[in-house]
């Protein structure tokens, strides 16, 4: 047995004489003590060193009692959210609403959760580092901020990926768009075009990516660039890869424009970035523009603000690149935009759905209206999407899609 392993099982073996509770507040101490004890017999070489202690204590704490305290709300299928303002103010998120939880713990409690959280990520929290993104074991993602970035307390935020539909079928089973809709996007995305999911913070973004992802066909390469792993693809042929933060020397940082790059020398037949927030949107443009397919989702407030926002982006890149070379290149290579909102009770719909013909005006790229929300039914548009030949090629009769969707 390893160093952990061996520690592991007398912290078990000691709490179980003590009669304690495994996701009491002494687990860190009772560790720490047996972790003691262990490295005074490593010290006569009767057992191997241990190399990090600390990460040691939490690594063991996380595998006997969990997450402490918050555990119980990480276990409840229905809470899609945790978020800690301070020790005393714990809210979760049930179906799109908010709410203050009864819990209440220290400031100690709150750090040793989350060094818990992070030993398995190698992702590291300190003031040089005040701000970490990370992915719990069971697909969560984790977001701290700690003072003086904040202003007194750790800021903890952990949005569970509770996913109730892996299909387009399955979104339109739960009624966030109808079937007809829902089939055409189908049919949209095995044609090779490419898609951009759109809407605010808690959406359904990367839900609606996995949904759309599963028409992709099953001999088909795929690789996803994501700022910390969401995406949950059920292909055979997929690669994952997230960016890495610097280390403590302030160097081997790996961004999401150099993923994107990397990407296309993987022979990928699609390509999916998690989100798309800052100049590697340029990036991805040009990889859609060159035959390509992908997909990608961004925050915005609207399919039309979603355009604006993929032709502003690009200009993070640098000065020699220009709006005269972005707006038609998303005009050329984005062909539709699914927007996505929440309604006042909490209900995730499909907002509206849009097409690029391919056409600028003024150098506003023109956008056609294939689907949009009236009350709370999704209707269908007077648009048509571009590249109907890209529909035959694929089997796909367009005129009977969008009849049904109608």
């Amino acid at each position: 047995m390893d160093a952990l392993s061996v520690i592991e099982a007398e912290s078990r073996e000691l709490i179980r004489r003590r009669g304690l509770d495994t996701r009491a507040e002494q687990l860190d101490g009772l560790v720490r003590e047996v972790i003691e004890d262990y490295d005074r017999r490593a010290a006569t070489g009767a057992v191997p060193m241990l190399r990090d202690p600390d990460s040691a204590v939490a690594t063991i704490a996380a595998r006997i009692g969990g997450f402490g305290p918050l555990q119980v709300f990480l276990d409840d299928p229905e809470i899609e959210e945790i978020w800690v303002n301070s020790p005393s103010e714990i809210f979760t998120a049930r179906n799109g609403r908010s709410e203050l939880t009864p819990l209440v713990l220290d400031n100690a409690q709150v750090r040793s959760i989350v060094e818990r959280m992070l030993v398995s990520s190698g992702r590291r929290l300190d003031l040089s580092s005040p701000f970490v993104d990370a992915l719990l074991p069971d697909g969560s993602r984790l977001h701290v901020v700690i003072p003086s970035v904040t202003r007194r307390h750790w800021s903890v935020n952990i949005r569970k990926f509770v996913a109730r539909a892996h299909s387009m079928g399955d979104l339109a089973a739960l009624g966030s768009l109808p079937a007809g809709a829902a089939a055409f996007l189908e049919a949209a995305v095995a044609s090779g075009l490419n898609v951009i999911v759109s809407g605010s913070t808690g959406a359904g973004k990367t839900t609606a990516l996995n949904c759309l992802a599963s028409a992709i066909g099953p001999r088909e390469r795929i690789v996803t660039i994501e700022e910390v792993f969401e995406l949950d693809l059920r292909h055979r042929d997929v690669v994952g890869m997230q960016t890495r933060q610097a280390n403590l020397e302030g160097t081997g940082e790996i961004t999401m424009r150099r993923l994107v790059r990397e990407s296309l020398r993987m022979r990928p037949s699609r390509i999916i970035v998690g989100e798309v927030r800052e100049a590697e949107s340029l990036d991805m443009l040009i990889a859609l523009n060159s035959g390509l397919p992908g997909m990608a989702s961004l925050h915005a407030n609207s399919a039309r603000d979603a355009v604006v926002k993929l032709c502003t982006l690009p200009l993070l890149a640098g000065e020699n690149v220009s709006a005269a070379f972005v707006v038609p290149t998303v005009a050329s290579c984005i062909d539709l935009v699914v927007h996505l909102d929440i309604l006042p009770g909490g209900a995730r719909r499909v907002r509206e759905i849009v097409a690029l013909p391919g056409r600028v005006e003024e150098g506003v790229v023109e956008i056609a209206d294939l689907f949009h929300l009236e009350g709370e039914r999704l209707v269908r548009g007077d648009g048509f999407p571009p590249h109907p030949e890209r529909f035959a090629r694929a089997g796909c009769d367009l005129t009977r899609l969008l009849g049904r969707a109608a």
